[in-house]
């Protein structure tokens, strides 16, 4: 027993300070501090999720430019993940909250472009935590039933889909709400998992497949307007290559999944900003050497492009049975976990944006449960948002792409006002601090994130375009009609608390 005491010492140190740090900022500690630094990574590691994003959406970057769009597409948009990734892991580091795009948005720019944040990023996590549902039925159960087990599936419907995806949302909420260790632990267990699947995948498709060609990743081919493709023709080139980077940029997403569970996380400050960086980094890694052996073993780029979402079945025919569905029980597990952490980042949002009166029913969003320390209500809400998001015909292309323009906006909206607010409003940074790359990095970022912008809207994606500018037009007329006045924003609105908050750190 003495020999815990320095451990449980250290512990008990970590959690006051903590727990000042957040008093500081304004709030009392109301949710349960259970995370520790692997946890943190684990949250945005399983959000972000390469066997999901990388599989559902990998035939969106096929069907643009082919392998190229895998080879040379991934890390260039890798890449852009991690700059804007570094630039909001020095914000996470400064201010340690829950709903963390929210008060860094407020604190830097100002309420109102917090607010803003709030809601892109709250609509963000909501369409991919119902994308990734969508995903999990038609890719990791229905096309398996069907292939593996001879079932008849092709007679299944909008009804067995929505019947499908309410079930597996509820148990996902009610792991959120009633069981927080339980639900740490399976994500935890994806986070190692992840890392076993994508070896485990990649050495069996090598071992297994015909024929095996790298080469294929490095030749660009224009498949806009073939069939199977996602994307209608186009001759410019340019707009080719950038429309296979939507499927990096729709996987390598989510992770600020560990900055949203800060208030869950001890030594928020320091684990929240390696967790972040660390899940970008190994995703970026793994997820390569994944997307581009996909291509490399599949029959041809030019049948796989015509299968389009089926692709992936066909690239696991090869393996034997046995293995195949070892495989797609683990791939299963993945992103039904990579879902219950979507849900953990919005209801965390949702919990701290309503302790602040900036959502309706504000009062019942930010109740905590007194047994669990979870935010309730915040988790039921979510999980009902997002099988509403599901109801909608064209879900998954949509609302993939949506997710990954709606979230890139909360990441680069405090980005922008933190390069502006550096040095002058902004003069006290957290543990993490990027120094003389600070700017530039936040200016990478915005440039990064107004070209994701502009891709995402891209035919046959104008429907995003449209709800972007329809929440920019609502949100504009909610603020000016009457939100202005009644919404004050986080505490640490005031300059002089913000640096009181940083200074108790």
């Amino acid at each position: 027993m003495a020999s815990d005491a320095p451990h449980n010492h250290r512990q008990s140190t970590a959690l006051d300070a903590d727990t000042e740090q957040l008093r500081h900022m304004g709030y009392e500690q109301e949710l349960s501090r259970r995370m520790g630094g692997f946890s943190s990574f684990a949250v945005s590691f399983a959000r972000i999720c390469v066997l999901a994003g990388g599989i559902t959406a990998f035939s969106v970057a096929l069907g643009a430019g082919g392998g190229f769009a895998l080879g040379v597409g991934w890390p260039i948009g890798c890449l852009f993940a991690l700059i804007v990734a570094a630039a909001i892991s020095q914000i996470a580091s400064a201010y340690p909250t829950a709903g963390g795009v929210y008060h860094w948005g407020a604190i830097l720019g100002g309420k109102g472009w917090g607010w803003a944040t709030a809601w892109f990023n709250l609509f963000g996590v909501v369409f991919a935590l119902a994308s990734i549902n969508f995903g999990l039925y038609e890719v990791f159960f229905k096309a398996p039933l069907g292939t593996l087990l001879g079932a008849d599936t092709s007679a299944w419907g909008w009804g067995v889909q929505t019947a499908f995806i309410v079930i597996v949302t509820a148990l996902q909420a009610w792991l959120n709400h009633a069981a927080p260790r339980l639900t740490t632990l399976l994500t935890d267990l994806s986070g190692g998992l992840i890392f076993f699947l994508t070896v485990l995948l990649i050495t069996a498709l090598l071992w297994y497949s015909p024929s095996v060609d790298f080469s294929r990743a490095f030749m660009f081919e224009n498949f806009t307007g073939a069939p199977g493709s996602t994307w209608p023709e186009s001759d410019n080139l340019a707009i080719v290559f950038l429309l296979g980077l939507l499927l990096t940029l729709y996987t390598i997403c989510g992770y600020e999944g560990a900055a949203n569970a800060a208030e869950e996380t001890h030594d928020a400050q320091r684990a929240v900003p390696r967790g972040i960086l660390g899940a970008v980094l190994w995703s970026s890694l793994f997820g390569y050497g994944l997307v581009v052996t996909f291509v490399a073993v599949m029959p041809s780029v030019e049948g796989g492009v015509s299968l389009g979402m089926g692709v992936f079945d066909a690239i696991l025919a090869p393996l034997p049975t046995a293995l195949r569905v070892f495989l797609l029980l683990g791939l299963f597990y993945v992103n039904f976990v990579c879902a219950l952490a979507a849900m953990t980042s919005a209801s965390r949002m949702i919990y701290a944006f309503a302790r602040d009166g900036g959502l309706p029913w504000s009062g019942q969003l930010q109740r905590v449960s007194a047994t669990c320390r979870t935010p309730m209500i915040a988790v039921w809400a979510c999980a009902l948002m997002a099988i509403v998001a599901t109801l909608y015909g064209d879900a998954f292309v949509v609302l993939s792409t949506a997710s990954a323009v709606f979230l890139y906006i909360s990441y680069v909206m405090p980005t922008a006002a933190g390069l502006l607010a550096e040095g002058r409003s902004w003069v006290h940074k957290g543990p993490l601090d990027l120094g003389a790359l600070s700017k530039p990095v936040a200016a990478l970022a915005v440039l990064g994130g107004a070209i994701l912008i502009f891709v995402g809207a891209q035919p046959p994606n104008e429907k995003v375009l449209y709800v972007t500018i329809a929440l920019v037009v609502i949100l504009n007329l909610s603020w000016w009609c009457g939100v202005r006045a009644r919404f004050a924003g986080p505490p640490t609105m005031t300059h002089e608390f913000a640096l009181r908050g940083q200074a108790a750190s």
